[in-house]
């Protein structure tokens, strides 16, 4: 390294001296607040809203992922160590031949 080099680190800070340079254009990269919902302006009375292409897409994948999502949480196997416990109680009882139905007792 040259010694002009290590001057200019001493001189800026560390992490402005390694920064990347990102994105490369000069157009502006904020969005003025207009204040109208996601930027859109409010219809005339009468007229309907013209979807985009992506929002059906968007919304029948949603939905469906989410039906989909139930359905495995919902029909997904018993895992929980007490029930198999309590399998593996009544199947020993019973290979023993002793009376597996539980009964309380009476106060």
């Amino acid at each position: 390294m040259s010694s002009a080099m290590i001057r200019s680190f001493a001189r800026t800070p560390f992490r402005r001296a390694v920064q990347l340079r990102r994105g490369g254009g000069h157009a502006e990269g904020y969005n003025q607040p207009t204040g109208y919902l996601f930027g859109e302006k409010p219809l005339p009375a009468g007229t309907k809203r013209v979807k985009e292409d992506w929002e059906n897409i968007f919304m029948y994948g949603l939905m469906g992922s989410m039906v989909f999502g139930t359905a495995l949480v919902y029909y997904k196997p018993d895992t929980n160590i007490q029930t198999w416990a309590m399998k593996e109680a009544k199947a020993r009882m019973e290979a023993k031949g002793e009376v597996v139905e539980y009964k309380p007792e009476s106060k």
